[in-house]
């Protein structure tokens, strides 16, 4: 059984580890492509494109010792827009990069929500740890205190709700009557009185498992007459709407959440490069290529053609390699 869920695992992971590894010639590839004048911007995707993060930290450790330089700031040095915030999210330790997505998301005027939304709904338990940790480590904060201060009100509350990852289904099992009561409150606290009782929804939403609350929107269905999504978009606004969304999309099916984000952040006109960034960087050793399978479904089109379209030289062939071949 462990072996299946290994194999079902490798099945989402576009980005491998490069057999037959060697972080030497790599970083000296990567030093000869930023000497002197000109940078080879092919060469530096070839190497940092096609290697698993574990093996492009070692990378970054060679190249300190063999050239006394650090990699990212030697890269951010050579690099520029997209192309170089695409190649530094690469070369950041996962949990450190997302600390790192959240941080920016906070810093300076505004903030900005989305960011924090897709990431504390779509990651685990112990993923949210680790983020936590890092964040920690690398700024000398509270995640949580910093969420706090920079957000108000139910928002807040969800936010820091989904913090504690009380979401993870460990058992499997579903108490029905349990489920039901909490479809009833729901429908109670939203659809059934004028004003809504947002608490119960954060409470219910945050803290119930993902099989759990797949029974509630169910029972909700038949007792509300419209799904718990239609209630949700006229009971609130917003980033509160966002958040609450964003949690029953994570519930439904990651994957499609995923490449629903993907495909906006290339749709129509401008392209939110932060997202499909993030997104691609992210999943593409966890499962890039199961949202792959389900963009296509949902779409009709493919990621790659997408992005294909939708941005241009070294920062499109970068995205494209991690990405891989099409479903």
């Amino acid at each position: 059984q462990a072996w299946l869920l290994l194999q079902i695992e490798q099945k989402g992971v576009s980005v491998k580890s490069s057999r037959h590894f060697n972080p030497d010639p790599d970083a000296e590839t990567l030093y000869k492509a930023m000497k002197g004048i000109g940078t080879n911007e092919q060469a530096i995707i070839d190497v940092l494109t096609q290697r698993s993060n574990a093996q492009r930290q070692q990378i970054a450790k060679s190249f300190m010792a063999q050239f006394g330089k650090d990699l990212i700031e030697t890269l951010k040095s050579e690099l520029s827009a997209e192309f170089e915030r695409l190649i530094i999210a690469l070369m950041y330790p996962p949990y450190r990069y997302e600390a790192k997505e959240l941080y920016d998301a906070m810093k300076g005027l505004g903030t900005r929500e989305g960011v924090i939304i897709e990431i504390l709904a779509s990651r685990t338990k112990n993923e949210l740890q680790e983020i936590m940790k890092a964040y920690e480590e690398d700024y000398w904060s509270s995640l949580e205190e910093d969420i706090q201060a920079d957000t108000s009100g139910y928002l807040e509350r969800i936010l820091v709700c989904l913090l504690q990852g009380s979401r993870d289904d460990l058992c499997g099992f579903v108490d029905p009557g349990l489920a039901l009561q909490d479809a009833q409150d729901l429908y109670a606290a939203g659809e059934k009185i004028c004003g809504t009782d947002e608490m119960k929804f954060i409470t219910i939403l945050c803290t119930r498992s993902a099989t759990h609350l797949m029974r509630v929107f169910e029972d909700y269905e038949k007792i509300a007459s419209k799904s718990i999504e239609d209630s949700i978009k006229s009971e609130t606004h917003g980033s509160l709407e966002e958040a609450m969304l964003t949690v029953v999309k994570c519930t439904r099916n990651l994957h499609s959440y995923f490449a629903e984000r993907l495909y906006y952040a290339m749709k129509g006109a401008g392209t939110h490069d932060g997202t499909l960034i993030r997104i691609i960087v992210s999943r593409s050793e966890i499962d890039l290529n199961l949202i792959k399978c389900r963009f296509k479904e949902m779409y009709g089109k493919t990621l790659s053609s997408m992005i294909v379209e939708d941005t241009s030289s070294d920062y499109k062939n970068a995205l494209l390699n991690l990405v891989g071949s099409d479903p």
